[in-house]
């Protein structure tokens, strides 16, 4: 499912505008982006966890030479889905 499928489904279930709705999702990723940018936990229960976690330093191949180069750390987001979200998939 693409971006405009969803907006079309949730526009559905909410008799909105498909307009509406889709400035209605914006909103909401760009508050969970910037809420997990400065490193607040954005918690939806029965969904899940968006957070900010910290990858270490390490050590990779260029694949192309086989020379080894050094990957700094680096900051990334991460989710953790809730319990009734994987109980719904398994």
């Amino acid at each position: 499912m693409n971006k405009a499928e969803l907006i079309e489904k949730i526009a559905k279930n909410t008799d909105q505008t498909k307009a509406q709705t889709e400035r209605m999702l914006d909103a909401t990723m760009d508050i969970i982006r910037k809420a997990v940018k400065k490193g607040d936990e954005v918690k939806l229960v029965g969904f899940g966890t968006f957070t900010k976690a910290k990858r270490k330093a390490r050590k990779g191949r260029n694949p192309q030479t086989g020379k080894e180069i050094k990957i700094p750390a680096a900051w990334y987001p991460k989710f953790r889905p809730g319990s009734e979200f994987k109980a719904l998939v398994r």
